[in-house]
């Protein structure tokens, strides 16, 4: 496989694995739980990209112009960035026989970005430790990559039997 190949594989697996983490928000959204609000992801965003990086609270920061959709483009920006680092890891060859356990370890491990990164730089401590309910908000996270990792695998899957 060339590497325009594998790049466009790549990209391919990212978005196809976020968008299965979007229908696993969606489905806890109809039982009501709480999920990711891309507009204040956006708003980080926006504010990293004037120099600010850290915030007392993401929600009370000032909005920015089209937060939700750079929050958005952000999100699957990272699933793309987060499949390159499961073939960074893995190797390229995985693509021609994807298995299941890398992808899960990888995606498992992405939640270090937002735990030790994203949240601290919100006000929301690390891994959520100044909201009212660390625990259930660190198991969420767990659980959404969890369904990422097992995103990045089946879009692995279903791209290398579509391309055979």
């Amino acid at each position: 496989m060339n590497t325009l190949n594998t790049f466009l594989h790549t990209a391919a697996i990212g978005l196809g694995a976020t968008l299965v983490m979007d229908l696993w928000l969606q489905v806890l959204k109809r039982f009501n739980v709480p999920t990711l609000n891309f507009a204040f992801i956006g708003r980080w965003v926006g504010h990293c990209l004037q120099g600010r990086f850290t915030h007392h609270a993401i929600a009370k920061a000032h909005p920015i112009q089209h937060e939700l959709a750079l929050g958005w483009f952000t999100h699957y920006a990272t699933g793309v960035l987060f499949a390159g680092l499961l073939l960074a890891v893995v190797g390229p060859a995985w693509l021609s026989a994807p298995t299941a356990m890398p992808a899960l370890l990888v995606g498992v491990g992405t939640v270090v970005f937002p735990f030790f990164v994203m949240q601290p730089a919100m006000g929301l401590g690390v891994a959520s430790s100044r909201t009212p309910t660390p625990f259930k908000n660190r198991l969420r996270s767990v659980i959404n990559h969890t369904v990422f990792g097992a995103g990045l695998y089946t879009a692995a899957f279903i791209i290398h039997l579509l391309a055979q």
